[in-house]
């Protein structure tokens, strides 16, 4: 892999990564860009004891522009975009409208591919090994920001999911806090090493789902299963058999057979609703552990925690959607129509060929 650091017009980062070590890449921004000047503020709920990121510069961000107008396609001839070569492997510049930024953080948009009508599944296993490099050079990088405590690498893909520009990309937020989902997380692993004299709870919880029904597909590194208590219609999570707490920390195996299992997954997802539908809508969210102090979360260290990738779609049904809806978003109380056994037989069933 080689990288290549450079600026764009306004002076924001931009990153190519390249699976040739002999390509150069000096291309230069030639929009009329002014500096960016961005609003984002994080605030704290009292009550919750969550954060919440005020970013109303957002508003005016790009939404849905015509395919020839594509802001992470290659620049040609007179159309310019956010990637001033005329092609690339894998880009990662910093978002022109991010949700936090400065002392709030920083957000990352990472493009998979050049190609304006693929997916991530459609890459071959060497693109997404370069993807998975990226994600953990930007997770090394991020992390010694002062302002970053917990870094988190994911993609929204479909336009249900919210996602407002076609072409195949995920994102990177540096968060200035750990987040309330992780910190769920610590808490209950705190409380499950000391109630069973420092058993660990993801080994525990890994160890459950290999005995049971809901396993997807496994292999030397790698195991997926929808989850005993699945939140989503159709739900897997993603762990190497060997724990460690991020990107960083995997070893030359499970890294080399990453793109396979990965992609395997993404093509059985697309598989789940029959011939004929339309790209599932996902969420693939990679959970790392906080870089910055557990003082709070008694006992616990950064290398208790697991890294592991979950996937899911908010499709049911086809043609139907999960809305989170009074439960969901009032209470936080998930209500899934879908079995999680039920779940886990469909995406065996659906195996690629």
């Amino acid at each position: 892999m080689k990288k290549t650091s450079t600026r764009l017009a306004d002076g924001r980062e931009l990153i190519y990564y390249d699976s040739r070590d002999d390509t150069v890449r000096d291309a230069v921004d030639r929009r009329p860009l002014d500096r960016t000047v961005t609003t984002s503020e994080v605030r704290r709920d009292p009550l919750l004891g969550d954060a919440v990121a005020i970013a109303s510069h957002r508003q005016g961000r790009i939404y849905h522009p015509p395919a020839d107008e594509c802001p992470l396609c290659p620049s040609e001839g007179d159309r310019l975009s956010e990637i001033p070569d005329s092609s690339y492997d894998v880009a990662v510049f910093e978002n022109r409208f991010p949700s936090l930024a400065g002392d709030s953080g920083r957000c990352e948009v990472v493009c998979f591919t050049s190609n304006h009508d693929a997916s991530f599944a459609d890459l071959t296993e060497e693109q997404a090994a370069l993807v998975l490099d990226a994600w953990t050079d930007r997770t090394a990088e991020l992390s010694h920001l002062p302002s970053v405590e917990q870094v988190f690498c994911f993609e929204n893909r479909g336009a249900e999911i919210g996602v407002t520009l076609g072409h195949p990309h995920g994102q990177i937020y540096a968060y200035p806090f750990t987040t309330p989902r992780t910190a769920l997380m610590l808490r209950s692993l705190a409380a499950h090493k000391e109630a069973t004299g420092g058993e660990n709870l993801f080994d525990a919880v890994l160890e459950r789902e290999l005995a049971d029904e809901r396993v997807v597909l496994e292999t030397e590194h790698w195991v997926a299963f929808v989850p005993y208590s699945a939140h989503w219609p159709y739900e897997v999570h993603l762990y190497p058999r060997h724990r460690v707490p991020d990107l960083l920390g995997l070893d030359e195996g499970a890294r080399t057979e990453f793109p396979q299992v990965y992609l395997e997954l993404l093509r059985r997802f697309d598989r789940i609703f029959g011939e004929g539908e339309p790209p599932t809508p996902y969420i693939s969210a990679w959970h790392q552990a906080p870089f910055g102090t557990l003082e709070e979360f008694d006992g616990v260290v950064r290398e208790d925690f697991a890294l592991h990738l979950e996937l899911f779609t908010i499709r049911r049904t086809s043609g139907k959607l999960k809305f989170l809806a009074g439960s969901e978003s009032g209470m936080n109380v998930f209500i899934n129509d879908v079995p999680p056994e039920t779940a886990a037989q469909r995406l065996r069933e659906v195996a690629s060929s």
